[in-house]
């Protein structure tokens, strides 16, 4: 069956907030929100939770983040299975809830194709750090989050190899893929669907949002959007999740993989 064929949840929610963010289309207001809200929480989580915590064990900068990301996403994972609940009586994020699950597809190309989107989102964003470095230098010196800067490994310097792979170890796999999967999950496949009133326009809304909820990273904006764009557009056009699902957490599942390894090697 086709996704769209119940692109509306199967049961009307009694819940009036989950009847709202069930809802075919979102407000803008309502979406910039959705959008953003999630990155402050993640920059108070940080403060708060995460640094406390990673000064006190004597962990990378990076152990921080990745704390308050966890704090974060999981809870806004547990919110999309919340929804399937309100609208099929299960924990699900199906009913409606996450869309783009329609696989137009089959297996073998949409592999071809999400791996196009993943070595291009890694070349990309390689290629794109002097961009990052030079937006950095000339507008966000002022952002004094520790371990922020135009250096791509910041969050790790000034660590032993010892202690940056025991973080990696403890915290690679959610950094280096689930937390950027239900990040595709919520942004992708919940929010970029409810605003169908921006038309073509969408996909970069979506975009660009979700590079300036990176709050504590925001001189990245530039940069995310040029390199996430094609593969949100594909799946805003396609409505098939799993491309942006094999670019996003499959090139940071990548870049996890091949850092720990120079790390592990003494190549970095």
């Amino acid at each position: 069956m086709n996704e769209t064929q119940f692109a509306a949840p199967k049961a009307r929610p009694t819940n009036r907030l989950a009847a709202k963010l069930l809802a075919d289309r979102h407000s803008i207001p309502l979406s910039i929100a959705l959008h953003l809200v999630p990155g402050a929480l993640i920059v108070a989580a940080y403060a708060w939770i995460g640094a406390p915590i990673s000064h006190a064990v004597g962990a990378p900068i990076f152990a921080a983040w990745a704390i308050a990301l966890m704090i974060v996403l999981f809870p806004l994972w547990f919110g999309l299975f919340w929804l399937g609940k309100q609208a099929t009586g299960k924990y699900t994020m199906r009913g409606g809830v996450v869309r783009y699950r329609d696989k137009p597809f089959s297996r073998g190309k949409i592999t071809l194709i999400g791996i196009g989107f993943l070595l291009y989102m890694a070349i990309v964003s390689l290629s794109l750090a002097p961009l990052d470095a030079w937006t950095y230098d000339t507008f966000f010196t002022w952002v004094t989050f520790e371990g922020s800067g135009s250096s791509g490994t910041a969050y790790l310097d000034a660590y032993s190899n010892e202690t940056i792979l025991t973080t990696m170890l403890v915290f690679g796999a959610f950094t280096g893929f689930l937390l950027p999967l239900i990040e595709e999950y919520y942004f992708r496949g919940f929010l970029l669907p409810r605003l169908p009133q921006l038309g073509r326009w969408a996909p970069l809304f979506n975009t660009t949002l979700f590079s300036i909820y990176h709050f504590w990273a925001i001189w990245t904006v530039p940069s995310k959007i040029i390199f996430l764009l094609p593969g949100v557009w594909f799946v805003w056009g396609k409505h098939d999740i799993r491309a942006s699902i094999w670019m996003h957490p499959g090139s940071a599942l990548l870049m996890t993989v091949i850092g720990t390894t120079m790390y592990l090697t003494g190549a970095m």
